[in-house]
């Protein structure tokens, strides 16, 4: 990469270009995922919409590998390539919330929290993910899964519109009457359309929330697990409630006597007051042992979005894998129990979001995200500081998922995949809605352009070249 392509990149911006020779360029390209390095030639740091469409024009111009960063949270490292240009939108952070339609217009740069941060004091959320540094871009794009997504559905389905720059540099609004076939496809089908600059969203009414962990000793983790899958599909829809394979962290404020142990852990949000949220957890809770520990509480909804950030901090060591889930029989419950005490670190895990409610009064084709049906959507996590463990956490979590998938779906959440699953997987997690998208990717990406993803390639017509043929597939 030439510095004369920087300086002209340079002078299309107002953002700054960061380049290799840069001193700060180590810490540009730096991932969330610290298993992952992977070195561009030049980071186009976005000050708005106008370098969105300055950077996409000059990369397609030159021929550049073309990689979209929004909130840097991305697992597989796909906000990043080796030797062609990023486009980071994470400084663009504008959020405008309307309390009387209870919409927000949120920046891709933003993370969840930030999101949190401005919705809170109106008694709003958006449905979206667990922990607040997670990028509310991708989170979307892919889906979008958390507390409040048994009442309100998917963070997709709480999306009105989106801003977009394409790959022919055109800045579109897409919606239900203006693109709606990209308004269709943005809603589950990735990064795989173009660079989303801005999203509104539908926001719901939420305050302080009866809210915590519940951790059980392992050897507790069957009955727990059956328990959670037997009363899951009673649960008021209030109730966000997920469970997980995990340990107790070795460090403050958890039980000392309880450090580093094998648990099973049950994480839930009650929208409402204490006295509701207790009432709602009550059939669960009292069919089971005492936990180790029982921390809900009414807390502020940012606080319960925020709480697991301590632990998952950038540069962590990250392998996982994902799978939808439709039933949880005793059989699969005891080979998870298995795999998950081979976890190599305290911080390796597996968690099963609950996919009911509000989420499947929506028709598996009303988005491009169609596993309404399924149950849950499974992650399995090998997570550590040390690199030095990056092998054995790939093992570990590979190991576990081969263990396990024979219970589950053949797609997964394409959020909780890493860049190396294969086209069948990516189909099998559009399952019917694959071939639509693959259309909608012709028309607005012909020469996928838009590539370092979970890649849906264009389809190809009789009447067209092989656009596949002309690029290089990622």
């Amino acid at each position: 990469m030439t510095d004369n392509l920087k300086t002209q990149l340079e002078s299309a911006l107002r953002g700054p270009v960061i380049s290799r020779t840069d001193a700060d360029y180590d810490d540009a390209r730096a991932l969330y995922n610290g298993m992952i390095d992977k070195r561009p030639a030049m980071i186009a740091r976005c000050a708005n919409v106008a370098d969105v469409i300055a950077a996409v024009s000059f990369g397609r111009d030159n021929d550049l590998l073309i990689a979209i960063r929004g909130g840097g949270h991305n697992g597989p490292g796909l906000g990043s390539c080796d030797d062609g240009l990023v486009i980071d939108v994470s400084a663009m952070k504008g959020v405008r919330v309307d309390p009387e339609a209870r919409t927000v217009r949120v920046d891709a740069g933003c993370t969840q929290g930030e999101v949190d941060h401005a919705t809170y004091p109106f008694g709003l959320a958006v449905p979206a993910g667990i922990v607040s540094t997670t990028g509310i871009a991708g989170l979307t794009l892919g889906g979008g899964t958390g507390y409040l997504t048994r009442k309100h559905g998917l963070t997709i389905d709480n999306l009105i519109e989106a801003d977009v720059v394409l790959a022919d540099g055109r800045f579109v609004t897409a919606n239900a009457s203006e693109n709606a076939d990209l308004f269709w496809a943005l809603r589950g089908g990735g990064g795989n359309f173009g660079v989303v600059t801005s999203f509104l969203f539908q926001a719901h009414p939420v305050n302080t929330v009866f809210a915590g962990p519940v951790f059980w000793d392992a050897r507790h983790a069957a009955d727990v697990m059956r328990a959670y899958r037997d009363y899951l599909p009673d649960a008021p829809e209030a109730l966000g409630v997920f469970v997980g394979l995990k340990s107790v962290p070795s460090t403050d404020p958890f039980p000392r006597e309880h450090w580093g142990k094998k648990a099973c852990a049950v994480v839930a949000c009650y929208n409402g007051t204490a006295e509701d949220g207790k009432a709602a957890m009550a059939p669960l809770l009292d069919r089971l042992p005492p936990p180790i520990f029982n921390w809900m509480d009414a807390i502020p909804f940012p606080a319960l979005q925020g709480m697991f950030d301590p632990f998952f901090p950038k540069g962590l060591q990250w392998h996982w894998k994902g799978d939808f889930v439709t039933e949880l029989p005793d059989e699969a419950i005891e080979v998870h129990i298995a795999q998950a005490q081979k976890a190599p670190s305290e911080l390796s895990l597996m968690h099963l979001y609950p996919i009911d409610g509000a989420v499947r009064r929506i028709g598996p084709g009303e988005t491009a995200w169609n596993a309404r049906d399924a149950t849950w959507s499974m992650v399995i996590a090998g997570i550590d500081l040390d690199p030095a463990k990056a092998a054995e956490l790939t093992q570990w979590a590979r190991d576990y998922w081969k263990a396990v998938h024979k219970f589950n779906r053949e797609g997964g959440y394409i959020n909780f995949m890493m860049d190396d699953e294969g086209e069948a997987r990516v189909r099998a997690s559009y399952g019917d809605n694959y071939a639509r998208l693959a259309d909608v990717k012709a028309k607005y990406d012909p020469e996928n352009l838009f590539r370092v993803n979970q890649n849906i390639r264009p389809a190809v017509h009789a009447s067209q070249p092989d656009s596949r043929t002309m690029v290089e597939s990622h």
